[in-house]
């Protein structure tokens, strides 16, 4: 009964991988019509995750970045937005939602399994008014699903989510803004043996 319900459950994770994979496309997505090789050379080598870590699927997000106004922890007098979560909804390459994206920060799928990941690397986007590309180590994990062996994940080819320079004083103190912004997380595991 064991074997059975993993066997069902590597179907379903297996299963929901097809309908997350693929190449990212429309609605203001990356897209991949270049070789992978031409694309590899766009990443800064110091985002790549490592040599045992495999490419499993990438997901185009759409969604915002949240800030909040507040005051500098090393001068209370000075206010600048701080990066609170970002809230997003993750696409597959036919445009479907497969996920959502938020504070943690968490990807989580829609079979239930999530992945936390914490930043480890970070490179400044191509463009100014985009916000950084990073490479994000997994430290959890939640359920049985297409996120549950995901060891690291890129954050790449961004399109705005810059913090505001402007709007943030003392009489602004504790407001939020949310700034649109488009990305594609890069999901990656371990080499199978």
């Amino acid at each position: 009964m064991i074997r059975v319900a993993r066997f069902l459950t590597l179907f379903a994770a297996l299963a929901l991988i097809v309908g997350l994979a693929g190449t990212v496309t429309a609605k203001g997505r990356h897209s991949h019509a270049k070789d992978k090789a031409a694309l590899a050379k766009e990443v800064p080598s110091d985002l790549t995750p490592p040599a045992s870590a495999v490419l499993l699927f990438e997901l185009s997000a759409q969604g915002d970045q949240i800030y909040t106004c507040a005051a500098k922890p090393e001068d209370p007098a000075a206010f600048v937005w701080t990066f609170k979560a970002p809230q997003a909804e993750l696409f597959n390459d036919h445009g479907e939602v497969v996920g959502s994206h938020f504070a943690g920060p968490t990807w989580q799928g829609q079979d239930g399994s999530s992945v936390k990941g914490a930043v480890v690397a970070r490179a400044a986007a191509p463009s100014k008014n985009a916000i950084p590309w990073l490479l994000l180590e997994a430290t959890s994990h939640d359920g049985d699903g297409v996120f549950s062996t995901i060891t690291h994940i890129q954050r790449l080819y961004t399109k705005g989510g810059v913090a505001p320079t402007t709007g943030c004083d003392a009489t602004h103190n504790g407001k939020e803004v949310r700034v649109p912004y488009k990305a594609t997380y890069a999901f990656y595991n371990p080499a199978a043996s």
